[in-house]
């Protein structure tokens, strides 16, 4: 009955992402990051990524961004799923992502888990857009200790294929 009941709810989602219609093209941007920490670390830097679309609303996505301040350096690579409404020249969307980090500072550093839940507004033709904001709460965790109150906010520019 349980194999039963799995294979119902696996036919199940094949069908309902099968009818939910043409899938976006997918999408690559790039832009300026700030990043915080609760720790007073303030660092800008670079954010790209990348959106593969599975229906009109959900996406697979990539993340990449760095932040540089005084010698140290904080890199994050996360992936993870993101629902958007995408309108004419408006799309609003919402992430969970989740990945690794590094931080160091001058010839120190360590690796980690990293997670950000936010989300943002795209807005622009349906080739080129610009990321208006984008606005993510970040958690790291280094060797056991988790650092839970940092935050990210990115902007740039989005290119539909």
């Amino acid at each position: 009955m349980r194999k039963l009941i799995g294979v119902a709810a696996i036919v199940f989602m094949i069908s309902a992402l099968a009818m939910a219609g043409e899938a976006p093209r997918p999408e690559i941007y790039g832009g300026y990051q700030f990043t915080s920490t609760d720790g007073g670390w303030h660092g800008s830097g670079l954010n790209t990524g990348a959106n593969l679309y599975l229906t009109r609303w959900l996406a697979g996505t990539a993340d990449f961004g760095s932040g540089f301040s005084s010698g140290s350096k904080l890199y994050s690579y996360t992936f993870g799923p993101t629902i958007s409404m995408q309108r004419k020249n408006f799309t609003p969307f919402a992430h969970a992502l989740f990945g690794g980090a590094h931080a160091s500072a001058g010839s120190i550093g360590t690796s980690g888990m990293a997670m950000m839940f936010g989300g943002g507004v795209d807005v622009g033709s349906r080739k080129l857009a610009l990321r208006a904001v984008q606005f993510d709460w970040l958690t790291l965790r280094f060797s056991g200790v988790t650092d839970k109150n940092n935050m990210r906010v990115t902007t740039g520019i989005l290119y539909r294929f």
